[in-house]
């Protein structure tokens, strides 16, 4: 059953043209990811459908009452400035019925007047009811709880809160409204693996529509049915998780580039056809070509665009640098280290491991378990700590942080490379096409780059400076899928050692050596990250002769919880129109009673037949009004 249609959407910004003529549906259901490249226009096309922006063409439909809810990964977007974890809506119904209820309270005896509180009462109560007022409280803590904020409560101050604790204090308001359909921007950016999992468990069995933008392919694999990828303004769309879309594109790609191969072919081979009519004189035959030729190219044409287009994505390989010395020389050892701050409880106790040469060695662990705080007690940038910290004398390092610093914001990309790098002009500008950065591209100034641009420029300096152990805080934050993999397969191949946080999963699995994991309040080393998640379920799940009731009870919840999860806005609206009906018939069934008491005490004074046949017909409606209600009821 479709919820919403996408129709025909275009939109340009200048001369470029961000979306062209997107079409498609979201049905009940559906779990889509939306994939595209940064800049694509994915967030646009969301804020379309919410009404936020006007698309230059098409339209949007919401089919039915479809509510739709929306997430934006801008904070500025959010609106918390009422300070409370309820909805506006749900706060102004609570107010209404309170109030009536006061008046209901303090109501006269006048029954018309009575009659009239007591209708609106009913229509108040359905409305907190579809908003589902009744039992809020206990979703939004469930909420929080599973999304790492289980510290907040209805008397937080919401404006003391970080960027990101905000942002999933409006995921939490969101996903407990439960619309028909949820449109996140990229909502696991601020959440650590612990709130993720929940999060994919919560969308994966949730009843209404899922329409996320991610770059996050783990999560997709999770929880997609749909995958439709944004590509130069127009979109394709792939059935199954992004494991399905990666072989279903791949699949594409080749037929598509074996039909424009015999396209071109063909094209030649016309032309030559067309040459060799002309020089014998056939204009009949050069023309009849001519048009042949002219079809062929615009179908070539038509064919080409459906490839992928020159995006601003990272490509490159980097070339091994010699080294000197074995690979298992030690270039950094840890011992019993421990940090707290202010004589404070310790962050993490008794960490120790060595990182060997060529060693990619990854941090992982939930929000402020001390991953970050470690990595820059490694670099030297943070002392205080008990235990030792070794590095080889001769390692030289380098560094990216999540937020990365320029000394001279004024700089462009090309002049930045050259000054911390030793390649010429025409080295420097291929190496920073690598990166993405293409013609005018190139002499950006680095203080109008994006975050990701920013992070792409940082890592292609730092590369260059080919250290011994690379330190990376989550460098792939900013980066779309195809840079991260591109990414990806140069960290795999770069030679020197690498010692990583990060929290995404597809990135850990495919780069990583050694995971340090942390729980506990220490960490230690694990040779997948599959099994540092799995030794960190184990301790939280109960003893080994539980566990087949365990996972009976946890079937059973999961079976109750889609259950409960299809208990959307619609269906909302239809129990809390049956709770107006019950409303109704309880107080037309009392009505009709204190009529057929008074019609009784009229028997004793010789009532005629009209009396007894209002009676008898009384007594039918009130069975009837009796037999709907208990059906309600049931």
């Amino acid at each position: 059953m479709p919820l919403l249609s996408v129709d025909n959407i275009s939109m340009s910004y200048g001369d470029r043209r961000l979306l062209d003529g997107v079409s498609f549906r979201i049905n009940e259901g559906d779990k889509i990811a939306f994939i595209g490249c940064n800049g694509a226009g994915k967030s646009t096309l969301f804020k379309i459908i919410k009404g936020v922006e006007k698309a230059d063409e098409g339209r949007v439909i919401r089919h039915g009452n479809t509510l739709v809810g929306f997430l934006s990964q801008n904070m500025d977007e959010q609106d918390l400035s009422d300070n409370t974890l309820k909805p506006r809506a749900l706060i102004e119904a609570e107010e209404r019925k309170a109030m009536l209820e006061n008046d209901i309270a303090l109501a006269s005896s006048d029954e018309s007047a009575l009659k009239a509180l007591m209708d609106e009462y009913a229509k108040v109560t359905a409305e907190y009811e579809a908003l589902g007022g009744y039992d809020y409280d206990h979703r939004i803590m469930d909420a929080l709880s599973g999304l790492g904020l289980s510290g907040i409560d209805g008397r937080t101050d919401l404006s003391t809160l970080s960027g990101g604790e905000k942002m999933r204090v409006c995921l939490a308001r969101l996903i407990v409204e439960r619309p028909d359909i949820l449109l996140l921007d990229e909502p696991t950016n601020h959440l650590d693996i612990d709130a993720v999992e929940w999060l994919e468990a919560f969308l994966a069995s949730y009843g209404g529509a899922v329409f996320v933008i991610s770059h996050d392919r783990y999560f997709i694999d999770r929880i997609a049915n749909r995958v439709i990828e944004l590509q130069d303004g127009r979109i394709r769309e792939y059935k199954g998780n992004y494991e399905a879309y990666k072989f279903q594109k791949e699949e594409f790609l080749k037929t598509q580039e074996a039909v424009v191969a015999n396209l071109e072919k063909e094209l030649e081979h016309q032309l030559d056809v067309k040459q060799t009519m002309l020089s014998h004189r056939n204009i009949s035959g050069y023309h009849q070509r001519e048009k042949m030729v002219d079809k062929l190219t615009e179908i070539l044409e038509r064919e080409k665009s459906l490839l992928p287009g020159n995006r601003n994505s990272m490509s490159f390989t980097p070339v091994p640098a010699d080294r000197s010395g074995a690979e298992d020389k030690i270039l950094l050892k840890v011992k019993d280290v421990s940090k707290n701050f202010d004589d404070g409880p310790f962050i993490f106790e008794k960490i120790s491991f060595e990182l060997k040469a060529n060693m990619k060695l990854f941090l992982c662990g939930p929000n402020g378990c001390g991953k970050t705080t470690l990595l820059t007690m490694l670099l030297g940038r943070q002392g205080g700590f008990d235990g030792t910290v070794f590095i080889s004398s001769t390692a030289t390092v380098g560094y990216m942080s999540q937020f990365v610093p320029f000394d001279d914001e004024e700089l462009s990309c090309f002049d930045e490379l050259i000054a911390r790098s030793d390649l010429t002009n025409t080295a420097a500008r291929s190496m920073l096409a690598r990166f993405g950065f293409r013609g005018e591209d190139v002499f950006k100034q680095i203080s109008v780059l994006s975050g990701g641009e920013r992070s792409r420029l940082y890592l292609c300096c730092l590369l260059q400076e080919n250290p011994d152990i690379l330190f990376l805080d989550e460098p792939t934050n900013h980066l779309d899928i195809e840079s991260r993999e591109i990414l990806e397969d140069a960290l795999k191949e770069y030679n020197g050692a690498i010692v990583c946080v990060s929290h995404d999963r597809f990135f850990i699995e495919k780069c990583a050596d050694k995971i340090l994991g942390f729980a506990d309040n220490t960490a230690q080393l694990y040779d997948r990250y599959e099994y540092y998640r799995r030794a960190v379920n184990n301790r939280q799940s109960p003893p080994a002769q539980e566990t087949l009731k365990a996972e009976t009870d946890k079937t059973s919840r999961e079976t109750e919880a889609k259950i409960q999860s299809r208990n959307k806005a619609s269906e909302r609206r239809q129990s809390a129109q049956k709770r107006e009906r019950k409303v109704f018939l309880e107080k037309e069934i009392e009505r009709l009673e204190n009529e057929q008491k008074e019609l009784e005490a009229s028997f004793t004074s010789g009532a005629g037949a009209a009396e007894y046949e209002k009676y008898a017909a009384n007594s039918a409606k009130i069975e009837k009004m009796y037999e709907e209600y208990m059906t309600l009821d049931e």
